[in-house]
């Protein structure tokens, strides 16, 4: 994979949602990818922690961004299904999500997601996910 199609990958996958949540790329190689995310008040469910969904997306969206480093441009990656644990509650200054490809077949890849909350430097695993993709080719999307 060349410094062009890693340009490209860090860049599209912050817009639309991710980029509305505050999503950043901290990483990007052949088979992982990694993303911080700057906690705000507005990321905290009733409790003050940081929403589940938040999460739930950070780890889905960063696992298929670690899928789609595996493919040339004429894929695109969606997600087939994932499961998520949740560990801690999540606090603190940031979230890193940091996901590789375990499983990379042709059509259907699997990536891992283990999400930390990090303050003063100390992380914390505060979840772990499991997400199956499925490589499109980007004409079938039209």
């Amino acid at each position: 994979m060349n410094e062009e199609r890693l340009a490209f990958l860090k860049k599209d996958y912050v817009q639309g949602f991710p980029a509305a949540i505050g999503f950043e790329v901290d990483r990007a190689e052949y088979g992982i990818f990694e993303t911080r995310l700057n906690i705000r008040s507005d990321h905290s469910q009733q409790d003050g922690f940081v929403h589940a969904g938040v999460i739930a997306t950070m780890a889905d969206h960063t696992a298929g961004y670690a899928a789609y480093t595996t493919v040339s441009e004429a894929f695109r990656i969606l997600t087939i299904e994932f499961k998520i644990n949740f560990f801690k509650p999540a606090v603190g200054k940031y979230i890193i999500c940091r996901s590789k490809v375990v499983n990379n077949g042709k059509k259907i890849k699997v990536s891992e997601s283990e999400l930390f909350s990090l303050n003063e430097n100390q992380e914390k695993l505060i979840a772990k996910a499991m997400v199956t993709l499925i490589a499109v080719p980007s004409s079938n999307l039209k």
